[in-house]
């Protein structure tokens, strides 16, 4: 029996046919990468920044100005947990997602000692159904998982918060800041490439991001904070943080 090759139906379809494009990279987003990612997580004493149990600064200083208000949130990518067990610490209730089971694993381990309760899901956020999400969100916070996204997936990230974040509610994003980390090529570059790849993550200008998340409000764009190695808090200057609002209309 033949196989069929004529099998592109729908911008799903088109979504994870370029998806496969990026599939030998290690960096990768898609499900297949959580192998890769657990021999990541798997010496949890390497000196890997976002190792560390301590939220991002920038969350804490929006807590603390009154910039968000407490209720339901999603972290995004939330590796082992940190800024989740921050949020929940705070009052809210979380789900957090990863694809990485080890990550997940590590996270929970946390959340036990901590006594806190906290919904973990290991997978792709995108593909989380209307049952295991307990939005719509107030938060939807992102430490470093928008920047490993290839280019065609930032479709699938703002279907995610049009789905899912709730009006009025915030999204708080964490990536790679143009000049400082990441790769600067264009997006149509990474498709013309033999093997295409993310070259570690991609790096954004302030102008980029404000126009992606052009129907979102801007209350606050900036670098993260260098935060010493006996600070309560994470912080690193090569990121950006920003906070945008969704209308409550």
């Amino acid at each position: 029996m033949e196989t069929e090759h004529r099998n592109i139906r729908t911008v799903d379809d088109v979504l994870k046919l370029l998806d496969t494009l990026f599939a030998p990279e290690a960096d990768r987003w898609t499900s297949e990468a959580a192998t890769w990612w657990d021999g990541f997580y798997a010496d949890r004493s390497r000196p890997v920044p976002f190792f560390v149990a301590k939220p991002d600064e920038n969350l804490v200083s929006y807590l603390d100005r009154g910039l968000i208000p407490r209720g339901r949130a999603l972290d995004l990518g939330c590796g082992p947990g940190r800024n989740a067990l921050y949020l929940a610490s705070m009052g809210f209730r979380v789900d957090a997602v990863d694809l990485s089971p080890a990550a997940i694993g590590w996270a929970e381990e946390r959340a036990r000692e901590a006594g806190a309760d906290i919904r973990f899901h290991c997978g792709d956020a995108f593909g989380l159904s209307a049952t295991e999400l307990s939005g719509p969100y107030d938060l939807i916070y992102d430490s470093g998982c928008f920047h490993h996204l290839p280019p065609h997936r930032r479709v699938s990230y703002r279907d995610l918060l049009t789905r899912a974040l709730a009006p009025g509610g915030h999204l708080s994003l964490t990536c790679f800041a143009s000049g400082r980390m990441g790769s600067e090529l264009p997006d149509a570059d990474f498709y013309h490439e033999g093997r295409p790849r993310l070259h570690g993550g991609l790096a954004y200008t302030p102008e980029s991001l404000r126009g992606i998340f052009s129907d979102l409000t801007e209350v606050e764009l900036r670098h993260m904070r260098d935060e010493p190695a006996d600070s309560p808090h994470f912080g690193e200057p090569f990121l950006w943080t920003t906070l945008l609002q969704r209308p409550l209309l």
